[in-house]
Protein backbone atom coordinates (compact mmCIF):
# COMPACT_ATOMS: atom_id res chain seq x y z
CA UNK A 1 0.00 0.00 0.00
CA UNK A 2 1.27 3.08 -1.31
CA UNK A 3 1.27 5.70 1.98
CA UNK A 4 0.53 8.94 -0.20
CA UNK A 5 -2.06 7.58 -2.01
CA UNK A 6 -4.16 5.98 0.77
CA UNK A 7 -3.77 9.46 2.60
CA UNK A 8 -5.18 10.77 -0.70
CA UNK A 9 -8.24 8.23 -1.17
CA UNK A 10 -8.82 8.89 2.93
CA UNK A 11 -9.06 12.61 2.15
CA UNK A 12 -11.47 11.60 -0.79
CA UNK A 13 -13.35 9.64 1.76
CA UNK A 14 -13.44 12.60 4.45
CA UNK A 15 -14.74 15.26 1.59
CA UNK A 16 -17.22 13.13 0.36
CA UNK A 17 -15.90 13.75 -3.76
CA UNK A 18 -13.07 13.92 -5.84
CA UNK A 19 -13.74 17.53 -6.74
CA UNK A 20 -13.57 18.65 -3.33
CA UNK A 21 -10.40 16.49 -2.35
CA UNK A 22 -8.51 17.71 -5.76
CA UNK A 23 -9.19 21.51 -4.15
CA UNK A 24 -8.12 20.31 -0.78
CA UNK A 25 -4.90 18.65 -1.83
CA UNK A 26 -4.16 20.88 -4.33
CA UNK A 27 -3.78 18.87 -7.26
CA UNK A 28 -5.98 18.20 -10.23
CA UNK A 29 -8.95 16.15 -10.51
CA UNK A 30 -7.34 13.97 -13.28
CA UNK A 31 -4.21 13.84 -11.01
CA UNK A 32 -6.21 12.72 -8.57
CA UNK A 33 -8.46 10.39 -10.43
CA UNK A 34 -5.26 8.30 -12.03
CA UNK A 35 -4.16 7.96 -8.09
CA UNK A 36 -7.06 6.02 -7.10
CA UNK A 37 -7.10 4.16 -10.41
CA UNK A 38 -3.41 3.25 -9.63
CA UNK A 39 -4.10 2.49 -6.37
CA UNK A 40 -7.79 0.61 -7.18
CA UNK A 41 -5.61 -1.59 -10.00
CA UNK A 42 -3.20 -2.74 -7.24
CA UNK A 43 -6.08 -3.86 -5.50
CA UNK A 44 -7.81 -5.67 -8.07
CA UNK A 45 -11.40 -4.32 -6.63
CA UNK A 46 -12.98 -0.58 -7.11
CA UNK A 47 -12.86 1.06 -3.44
CA UNK A 48 -15.22 3.53 -4.35
CA UNK A 49 -19.03 3.53 -5.33
CA UNK A 50 -18.93 5.97 -7.90
CA UNK A 51 -22.94 6.06 -8.42
CA UNK A 52 -23.29 7.35 -4.89
CA UNK A 53 -23.54 11.05 -3.82
CA UNK A 54 -21.34 11.38 -2.18
CA UNK A 55 -19.35 9.03 -3.06
CA UNK A 56 -19.07 5.69 -0.82
CA UNK A 57 -16.98 2.92 -0.17
CA UNK A 58 -16.96 -0.80 -1.63
CA UNK A 59 -16.35 -3.54 0.67
CA UNK A 60 -13.16 -4.01 -0.96
CA UNK A 61 -12.66 -0.12 -0.07
CA UNK A 62 -13.76 -0.63 3.37
CA UNK A 63 -11.29 -2.72 3.94
CA UNK A 64 -8.70 -0.55 2.45
CA UNK A 65 -9.11 2.31 4.23
CA UNK A 66 -9.47 0.16 7.35
CA UNK A 67 -5.59 -0.85 6.72
CA UNK A 68 -4.85 2.55 5.87
CA UNK A 69 -5.72 3.84 9.38
CA UNK A 70 -3.85 0.97 11.02
CA UNK A 71 -1.05 1.91 8.96
CA UNK A 72 -1.30 5.63 9.86
CA UNK A 73 -1.91 4.65 13.54
CA UNK A 74 0.95 2.25 13.70
CA UNK A 75 3.47 5.36 11.91
CA UNK A 76 2.09 7.57 14.62
CA UNK A 77 2.67 5.36 17.50
CA UNK A 78 6.35 4.64 16.10
CA UNK A 79 7.24 9.01 15.90
CA UNK A 80 5.75 8.67 19.73
CA UNK A 81 8.10 5.81 20.97
CA UNK A 82 11.19 7.56 19.29
CA UNK A 83 9.82 10.80 20.59
CA UNK A 84 10.27 8.64 24.30
CA UNK A 85 13.75 7.28 23.16
CA UNK A 86 14.86 10.44 22.61
CA UNK A 87 13.75 12.11 25.95
CA UNK A 88 11.59 15.32 23.73
CA UNK A 89 9.14 17.44 25.76
CA UNK A 90 8.31 18.55 22.73
CA UNK A 91 5.24 17.54 20.39
CA UNK A 92 1.30 18.29 20.77
CA UNK A 93 -2.09 16.73 21.60
CA UNK A 94 -4.78 17.36 19.42
CA UNK A 95 -8.40 17.35 21.72
CA UNK A 96 -11.40 17.45 20.79
CA UNK A 97 -14.04 19.09 22.99
CA UNK A 98 -17.66 19.90 22.36
CA UNK A 99 -17.78 23.88 22.45
CA UNK A 100 -19.91 24.50 25.68
CA UNK A 101 -17.37 22.56 27.21
CA UNK A 102 -14.49 24.03 26.18
CA UNK A 103 -15.25 27.56 28.34
CA UNK A 104 -14.94 25.26 31.58
CA UNK A 105 -12.23 22.81 31.35
CA UNK A 106 -9.61 24.18 28.32
CA UNK A 107 -8.79 27.36 31.13
CA UNK A 108 -7.99 24.62 33.57
CA UNK A 109 -6.14 22.12 31.52
CA UNK A 110 -3.90 24.45 29.70
CA UNK A 111 -2.82 26.34 32.65
CA UNK A 112 -2.29 23.03 34.36
CA UNK A 113 -0.79 21.36 31.74
CA UNK A 114 1.50 23.94 30.20
CA UNK A 115 2.84 24.50 33.66
CA UNK A 116 4.76 20.72 33.24
CA UNK A 117 5.17 20.80 29.63
CA UNK A 118 5.53 24.23 28.03
CA UNK A 119 6.74 22.96 24.90
CA UNK A 120 3.59 21.15 24.35
CA UNK A 121 1.07 22.59 22.34
CA UNK A 122 -2.41 21.75 23.25
CA UNK A 123 -4.30 21.56 19.97
CA UNK A 124 -8.17 22.14 20.70
CA UNK A 125 -10.60 21.49 18.18
CA UNK A 126 -14.50 22.83 18.95
CA UNK A 127 -17.31 20.92 17.90
CA UNK A 128 -20.01 18.86 18.82
CA UNK A 129 -20.54 15.70 20.30
CA UNK A 130 -22.03 13.77 17.84
CA UNK A 131 -18.72 14.33 15.69
CA UNK A 132 -16.02 13.35 18.42
CA UNK A 133 -16.14 9.36 18.19
CA UNK A 134 -15.61 9.89 14.27
CA UNK A 135 -12.45 11.84 14.95
CA UNK A 136 -11.39 9.92 16.91
CA UNK A 137 -11.46 7.10 14.90
CA UNK A 138 -10.09 9.10 11.67
CA UNK A 139 -7.14 9.83 14.00
CA UNK A 140 -7.58 13.73 13.72
CA UNK A 141 -7.75 13.86 17.40
CA UNK A 142 -5.83 12.02 20.08
CA UNK A 143 -8.46 12.36 22.91
CA UNK A 144 -11.96 14.09 22.82
CA UNK A 145 -14.68 15.08 25.66
CA UNK A 146 -18.13 13.85 25.43
CA UNK A 147 -21.09 12.95 27.51
CA UNK A 148 -22.09 9.68 25.98
CA UNK A 149 -22.73 5.95 26.72
CA UNK A 150 -19.80 3.83 25.60
CA UNK A 151 -20.37 2.12 22.54
CA UNK A 152 -17.64 1.76 20.63
CA UNK A 153 -15.23 -1.05 20.89
CA UNK A 154 -12.62 0.44 19.03
CA UNK A 155 -12.48 3.54 21.69
CA UNK A 156 -11.27 3.41 25.58
CA UNK A 157 -14.00 5.73 27.60
CA UNK A 158 -12.40 6.98 31.14
CA UNK A 159 -15.06 8.30 33.20
CA UNK A 160 -14.42 11.87 34.73
CA UNK A 161 -17.59 11.92 36.06
CA UNK A 162 -21.29 11.16 36.02
CA UNK A 163 -23.97 13.89 35.20
CA UNK A 164 -27.16 14.15 35.99
CA UNK A 165 -30.19 16.12 34.02
CA UNK A 166 -31.83 18.63 35.18
CA UNK A 167 -35.01 20.65 34.00
CA UNK A 168 -34.57 24.11 34.13
CA UNK A 169 -37.82 26.14 34.02
CA UNK A 170 -38.61 30.13 34.11
CA UNK A 171 -40.27 31.48 37.08
CA UNK A 172 -43.24 32.18 35.51
CA UNK A 173 -44.04 28.95 34.33
CA UNK A 174 -46.77 26.89 35.85
CA UNK A 175 -44.49 24.21 36.90
CA UNK A 176 -42.38 26.81 39.17
CA UNK A 177 -45.59 28.22 40.31
CA UNK A 178 -46.66 24.79 41.82
CA UNK A 179 -43.60 22.92 43.01
CA UNK A 180 -40.48 24.12 44.84
CA UNK A 181 -36.79 25.30 43.57
CA UNK A 182 -34.83 21.87 44.20
CA UNK A 183 -37.61 19.53 44.10
CA UNK A 184 -37.29 16.35 42.48
CA UNK A 185 -40.49 16.24 40.01
CA UNK A 186 -41.34 13.86 36.92
CA UNK A 187 -40.78 15.20 33.38
CA UNK A 188 -44.49 14.32 32.71
CA UNK A 189 -45.08 17.95 34.59
CA UNK A 190 -43.89 19.84 32.02
CA UNK A 191 -45.12 18.37 29.24
CA UNK A 192 -47.88 21.17 28.59
CA UNK A 193 -44.48 23.51 29.19
CA UNK A 194 -42.46 25.16 26.22
CA UNK A 195 -39.24 23.99 25.76
CA UNK A 196 -36.03 25.08 24.24
CA UNK A 197 -33.53 22.94 22.86
CA UNK A 198 -30.44 22.30 21.87
CA UNK A 199 -30.06 20.93 17.81
CA UNK A 200 -29.25 17.53 16.88
CA UNK A 201 -25.38 16.20 17.14
CA UNK A 202 -25.10 17.67 20.85
CA UNK A 203 -25.07 14.88 23.66
CA UNK A 204 -27.38 16.62 25.50
CA UNK A 205 -29.98 16.76 22.53
CA UNK A 206 -29.82 12.49 23.03
CA UNK A 207 -30.21 12.27 26.45
CA UNK A 208 -33.40 14.83 25.64
CA UNK A 209 -34.74 12.75 23.11
CA UNK A 210 -34.19 9.25 24.95
CA UNK A 211 -35.88 10.67 27.72
CA UNK A 212 -39.17 12.27 25.73
CA UNK A 213 -39.64 9.05 23.69
CA UNK A 214 -39.38 6.51 27.08
CA UNK A 215 -42.16 9.15 28.46
CA UNK A 216 -43.95 9.04 25.31
CA UNK A 217 -44.05 13.06 25.55
CA UNK A 218 -43.83 15.09 22.12
CA UNK A 219 -43.78 18.66 24.18
CA UNK A 220 -43.75 22.05 22.05
CA UNK A 221 -40.67 23.05 21.18
CA UNK A 222 -40.26 27.36 20.77
CA UNK A 223 -36.63 26.72 18.66
CA UNK A 224 -33.48 24.89 18.57
CA UNK A 225 -29.72 26.21 18.45
CA UNK A 226 -26.04 24.80 19.08
CA UNK A 227 -25.38 27.58 22.19
CA UNK A 228 -26.66 25.93 25.49
CA UNK A 229 -26.16 28.83 27.02
CA UNK A 230 -28.12 30.94 25.36
CA UNK A 231 -31.29 28.38 25.58
CA UNK A 232 -30.14 28.71 29.76
CA UNK A 233 -30.96 32.80 29.26
CA UNK A 234 -33.94 32.15 27.13
CA UNK A 235 -35.16 30.66 30.12
CA UNK A 236 -33.91 33.03 31.84
CA UNK A 237 -35.95 35.49 30.44
CA UNK A 238 -38.72 33.92 28.91
CA UNK A 239 -41.96 31.76 29.83
CA UNK A 240 -39.83 28.16 28.44
CA UNK A 241 -38.48 25.12 30.21
CA UNK A 242 -35.20 23.34 28.96
CA UNK A 243 -33.48 20.38 30.01
CA UNK A 244 -29.67 20.62 30.88
CA UNK A 245 -26.91 18.82 32.34
CA UNK A 246 -26.75 19.81 36.23
CA UNK A 247 -22.91 20.61 35.83
CA UNK A 248 -24.14 23.77 33.23
CA UNK A 249 -26.98 24.56 35.60
CA UNK A 250 -26.82 27.70 37.89
CA UNK A 251 -27.62 26.59 41.50
CA UNK A 252 -27.17 30.10 43.56
CA UNK A 253 -30.47 31.68 42.52
CA UNK A 254 -28.94 34.52 40.31
CA UNK A 255 -30.96 33.87 36.98
CA UNK A 256 -34.67 33.81 37.24
CA UNK A 257 -35.56 29.83 36.51
CA UNK A 258 -36.30 27.14 39.28
CA UNK A 259 -34.00 23.97 38.76
CA UNK A 260 -35.35 20.77 39.25
CA UNK A 261 -33.71 17.08 39.36
CA UNK A 262 -36.24 14.61 37.42
CA UNK A 263 -37.15 11.39 39.11
CA UNK A 264 -38.66 7.64 37.81
CA UNK A 265 -35.40 8.88 35.06
CA UNK A 266 -33.16 5.84 34.10
CA UNK A 267 -31.29 7.28 31.44
CA UNK A 268 -28.17 9.26 32.48
CA UNK A 269 -25.08 10.76 31.13
CA UNK A 270 -21.61 10.21 31.89
CA UNK A 271 -18.74 12.46 31.33
CA UNK A 272 -15.86 10.66 29.26
CA UNK A 273 -12.14 11.41 28.22
CA UNK A 274 -11.91 9.31 25.32
CA UNK A 275 -9.12 7.65 22.75
CA UNK A 276 -8.33 5.22 20.35
CA UNK A 277 -7.83 1.55 21.82
CA UNK A 278 -4.00 0.56 20.54
CA UNK A 279 -2.65 4.50 20.51
CA UNK A 280 1.03 4.71 22.37
CA UNK A 281 1.10 7.50 24.85
CA UNK A 282 4.11 9.19 25.78
CA UNK A 283 4.87 10.12 29.09
CA UNK A 284 3.27 13.64 28.57
CA UNK A 285 0.05 12.59 26.98
CA UNK A 286 -0.43 10.34 30.04
CA UNK A 287 0.33 13.00 32.17
CA UNK A 288 -2.35 15.00 30.41
CA UNK A 289 -4.98 12.09 31.14
CA UNK A 290 -4.06 12.31 35.12
CA UNK A 291 -4.80 16.14 35.23
CA UNK A 292 -7.95 15.41 33.62
CA UNK A 293 -9.27 13.24 36.12
CA UNK A 294 -8.20 15.83 38.93
CA UNK A 295 -10.41 18.79 36.80
CA UNK A 296 -12.52 20.79 39.27
CA UNK A 297 -16.48 20.43 39.35
CA UNK A 298 -17.79 23.37 38.17
CA UNK A 299 -21.42 23.91 39.52
CA UNK A 300 -22.16 20.53 40.07
CA UNK A 301 -25.40 19.59 41.85
CA UNK A 302 -24.99 20.50 45.54
CA UNK A 303 -26.72 17.63 47.40
CA UNK A 304 -27.76 20.24 50.00
CA UNK A 305 -30.35 22.39 48.07
CA UNK A 306 -32.49 19.15 47.06
CA UNK A 307 -35.09 17.20 48.72
CA UNK A 308 -33.80 13.83 48.59
CA UNK A 309 -34.50 12.11 45.84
Amino acid sequence: MNSRHAEYIMTILKEGSFTAAAKKLYLSQPSLSQIVKSAEHSLGMPIFDRTTVPLTLTPAGELYIRAAQQIAQITENLDREIQELQEKKRGCIHIGIPIQRAAKIVPYLYGAFSREYPQVQLDFHECGSGDLEKSILENNIDFAFLATTPQNPALTYELIKEERVVLLANKECEIAKRFAFGTPVDIEEAQNEVFVSCKKGHGIRATQDAIFLSKGLAPKVAFEIDNIEVCKNTVAYSRTVMLCPDDYADLNGVYFYNVYPLKNVDIYRNFFVCYKKGIYLTGYMKRFLEIVHQLPAHHALDEKLFVDL
